[in-house]
């Protein structure tokens, strides 16, 4: 993921709260520990939503609806908001190196459990330990570019990090698809849990010891909440994931049903909505760059539009396409677009901002889930596009009624 440019005019919106000192950033680069850790990211999101391209035949195996099989996606968001806030609490000065390899190593049990179970319920519980990693590692490993490289290069290592994200997007989730269709679903989850291995094995080798001289607390959080910029960027993270994830949990239900298309084309085409997520988030990097409330209006108008015109094009193929890009380029520039109103509200506080931030969105991410599944069992499979795009639309909405060049409430925050 890019991260946004610090040479750029000032926009009013993106005000801050002081900055607290962290711990210092090494004299050398680490380059090698960087790529290790986006390895990790990429494992992350490719295991967290390889459900969305194996949804029909997991549930067709467990005798499930396809929304009950959609809390596969559900129940990790959940537990990933707690972790978020418990880990990053519960760590305390542990060497952050120890944390992050406990937390990928949940990663392969989760894979395993979930590879080898008959039973949907410890499925779910497969899912639950992988809810903790990702919790954990994202509130914790956003702020690791920082540890590992120079100052001058910690935007660019934050880059590589946070590109482990889109490189799942891209590769993961549609490659994950493509070995259910060929060998069960059950083939892909073996395969991301190999995928895990390798990650604990690369990291125990390459990243260096992190110590950290003090701990985040959670009383923090109350005082990131009093600042009215997070608080607009706590809506608008609720809003924009609730409906990228009401309606991309349920895209390979709508494309079977809807639009009739066969599972290789179907990964084929989520290969190219990941693509387009690739090129979006080149795309929002310099958005952010420019304005960061404009990036966020234009990515809400964008991923809310495309998802709810799909509905009325479900069965023109080209149509469908067309609009899978579009909101394929939306999806890559969300998390850039709110990470940056997010992390510039509150910079030198990274680990409780980052808990704070990833405790937002897995539980908007579940929520979302929880919702389109909610909307694909009582309304069909085409309303989880509809809910998922007024939602997106409603996010861009709030932020251009109430993200406006003004001066922001700021507290300062110790």
């Amino acid at each position: 993921m890019q991260a946004p440019s610090s040479a750029r005019p000032a926009d009013p919106a993106d005000q801050a709260a002081p900055a607290v000192a962290g711990p210092a950033a090494p004299a050398q680069a680490n380059w090698p520990a960087v790529f290790s850790v986006a390895i990790g990211a990429f494992a992350l999101v490719t295991t967290e939503f390889l459900p969305v391209g194996l949804l029909p035949s997991i549930a067709a195996e467990l005798r499930v609806t396809e929304g009950m099989a959609g809390m596969m996606v559900t129940i990790p968001g959940m537990i990933a908001a707690l972790a978020a806030l418990l880990v990053t609490a519960g760590v305390g000065k542990a060497d952050r190196r120890h944390v992050v390899i406990g937390l990928m190593s949940l990663l392969v049990a989760s894979n395993v459990i979930v590879a080898l179970s008959d039973s949907f319920a410890l499925i779910l519980a497969g899912r639950a330990l992988m809810g903790i990693g990702v919790g954990g590692f994202w509130a914790i490993g956003g702020a690791l570019g920082t540890r590992l490289v120079p100052a001058a290069s910690a935007a660019r290592a934050t880059s590589i990090i946070f590109a482990g994200i889109s490189l799942g997007t891209v590769a993961g989730v549609p490659a994950g698809a493509m070995i259910g269709e060929l060998a069960g679903w059950r083939a892909a989850f073996v395969a991301a849990g190999a995928l895990a291995v390798v990650v604990v094995l690369t990291q125990m080798w390459l990243l260096p010891k992190l110590p950290t001289s003090h701990a985040v607390s959670l009383r923090q959080l109350p005082q990131l909440l009093r600042l009215s910029k997070v608080q607009l960027g706590i809506a608008a993270t609720l809003l924009i994931f609730i409906g990228q994830f009401a309606a991309y949990t349920y895209v390979t239900p709508f494309l079977v049903q809807v639009s009739a298309m066969s599972a290789k084309t179907i990964s084929a085409l989520l290969l190219a909505y990941g693509a387009a997520g690739f090129i979006g988030n080149i795309i929002g990097g310099w958005a952010v760059g420019k304005s960061v409330r404009g990036s966020m209006i234009g990515t809400g108008l964008v991923l809310g539009l495309s998802t709810l015109a799909l509905p009325f094009f479900g069965h023109n193929a080209a149509a469908v396409v067309a609009l899978i890009v579009v909101w394929g380029l939306a999806f890559g520039a969300m998390p850039i677009s709110v990470q940056s109103w997010m992390f510039s509200a509150m910079p030198g506080t990274m680990e409780a901002g980052g808990a704070l931030f990833v405790f937002t969105a897995q539980v908007a991410l579940a929520s979302g889930a929880l919702v389109g599944g909610l909307s694909v069992d009582h309304l069909g499979v085409p309303s989880a596009m509809s809910v998922g795009g007024l939602f997106a639309v409603a996010m861009a909405l709030v932020i251009w009624a109430f993200g406006k060049d003004r001066p922001a409430r700021l507290h300062a925050v110790h």
